[in-house]
């Protein structure tokens, strides 16, 4: 599976330094210049979710792949990336310019009502990206100079001015149209597979057996992902010729073999963890998956 990309991760590779305070501070924020970030000896952004928000103004031609969707942008662009869904990006510009701003959730904690997740351009299923022209460039642009200047300042309530910018931004962008140039990239099957495998996978491993596997079904994916469950079922088996249900089974099974050979649970507690509602319902799904009972591959 595709891994994670902490803003560890992220300061490891951009610049190969760390922040003294990353660790101790959860609302973590920053803000850079985009060709500090960008060039032939940067390393190219992968196709995974990240654990942070974040804000990108971008100029030049680029396709974002999001989710199970592509986005072709050109000229200026205003992009929003939340932690729940991968993304990453095909530079058709030499030398891009830009910039961006990251933060954890926390930043906005008890100052948000609603929280940032529920803010339109973060919600999964929404267009996070904004075509913005020469006026609107130079207004988002304004107030990333102001980010940038004030990041670098000893005020003592930088902080909250910091947030202040990236709501006026937000709200800026809410005024704007989104984008409509969307479209369906060659691989956007294989995209949607992949963005349904990570979600599979994330439930994974079952460590305590008071966790619960909750997403059991097709239509709990679909759902997830903001896309229909007949078209979720179809991209997944045109990549992988299998059924959504076979992955789910598959993997359920997988993890019952684990939990059966290496904990002490007993089988009700096993049941309970893969989302089984009676472990009589275990029993016959594991029988029916792998020709034995729980008890009898056990041993």
């Amino acid at each position: 599976m595709v891994k994670t990309e902490t803003l560890e991760d992220f300061y490891r590779q951009k610049f190969n330094w760390m922040p003294e305070n990353l660790r101790q501070d959860i609302g973590h924020f920053n803000v850079f210049r985009m060709e500090d970030c960008i060039g032939p000896n940067k390393e190219a952004p992968k196709y995974s979710r990240r654990d942070f928000y974040k804000v990108v103004l971008i100029r030049g031609k680029h396709i974002y792949h999001y989710a199970d969707k592509s986005l072709e942008v050109a000229g200026t662009s205003l992009i929003f990336f939340n932690p729940h869904v991968p993304y990453t990006f095909e530079q058709h510009t030499p030398d891009p310019t830009g910039y961006f701003a990251i933060f954890k959730e926390a930043f906005f904690t008890e100052r948000l009502r609603g929280g940032i997740s529920a803010l339109p351009m973060f919600i999964p299923g929404n267009k996070p990206s904004f075509i913005l022209n020469k006026t609107q460039d130079k207004y988002v642009s304004s107030v990333f100079e102001k980010m940038l200047e004030e990041i670098g300042s000893d005020y003592v309530y930088k902080y909250d001015l910091l947030r202040n910018y990236i709501m006026e931004i937000i709200h800026y962008a809410i005024k704007i149209q989104p984008s409509e140039t969307l479209y369906h990239h060659t691989d956007a099957n294989a995209r949607i597979t992949a963005v349904f495998a990570e979600l599979l996978e994330r439930q994974f491993p079952i460590e305590s057996p008071t966790q619960r596997f909750t997403l059991r079904s097709a239509r709990d994916f679909a759902e997830q992902l903001s896309v229909h469950v007949n078209h979720l079922n179809r991209a997944i088996r045109l990549t992988t010729g299998k059924t959504t249900s076979d992955h789910i089974f598959d993997r359920i099974t997988s993890e019952a073999k684990v939990l059966l050979k290496h904990t002490n649970w007993n089988i009700a507690e096993i049941s309970y963890c893969l989302g089984f509602e009676e472990p009589a319902h275990f029993n016959h799904f594991f029988k029916k998956h792998t020709n034995l009972t729980p008890s009898a591959y056990r041993g």
